[in-house]
């Protein structure tokens, strides 16, 4: 069985992408999704299907509100690359199998199985969300429809997800991801291009076995 060392806790609770969640879980039940509703839910699902590769922009705020930015890369299946934009020091790579999240100014990193993260919900080749989430909250107002989210295969800990997605240009807009403690890390996707194949070396990371903070 896999840990997250101290440093993975601390690189993922600020980059938003995972959460390994401490404190209580946030008390929430599964609502009861009608058919429109679901049908909305299953327009997100397929956008999501519908591409195999994806590329843009991103900008993240951190529960503390500060704000990073950087460019992304995804090819299905399992491959993505988040590249931080200075001052922030941080790279994440997922090369199918592992997920690599790497401080490129000091050569240290971790690595840990793709599975055992939520990445699967946005990576995978063929998803579902009513089938793979449970669904706890849903709203719908001027073509924006959000939808918030916990993975049946506990992939967020005790952790929430929010997919925001804007039903006039068909695009997955904003993920907002909770933790235990009801701290908020909003990721938003800009310039978005779909079907330009990446330099397969972006999936490709190296780290320093001997700098693995334990």
């Amino acid at each position: 069985m896999y840990r997250f060392s101290q440093f993975t806790r601390r690189a993922v609770l600020g980059l938003g992408l995972l959460v390994i969640a401490g404190g209580p879980a946030l008390a929430a039940k599964p609502i009861q999704v009608s058919p429109e509703q679901a049908a909305s839910i299953n327009a997100i699902s397929d956008y999501i299907n519908s591409f195999k590769t994806i590329q843009g922009e991103f900008s993240q705020i951190s529960p503390k509100g500060n704000l990073s930015r950087g460019v992304f890369y995804i090819q299905k299946p399992g491959k993505m690359r988040f590249e931080y934009a200075p001052p922030n020091p941080f790279l994440i790579v997922a090369d199918g199998k592992w997920l690599t999240i790497k401080n490129v100014k000091k050569e240290k990193g971790d690595q840990f199985p793709l599975s055992q993260t939520p990445l699967r919900l946005v990576l995978g080749n063929n998803i579902d969300i009513l089938k793979d989430t449970n669904i706890l909250d849903f709203s719908e107002q001027d073509g924006i429809t959000s939808v918030t989210l916990e993975d049946k295969e506990s992939t967020l800990g005790n952790g929430q997800l929010m997919l925001v997605y804007d039903k006039t240009r068909n695009a997955l807009q904003q993920w907002v991801v909770i933790d235990g403690k009801g701290r908020r890390t909003t990721v938003s996707l800009e310039n978005i291009v779909e079907g330009v194949k990446p330099d397969p070396k972006l999936f490709v990371v190296k780290i320093d076995r001997k700098q693995r903070d334990r």
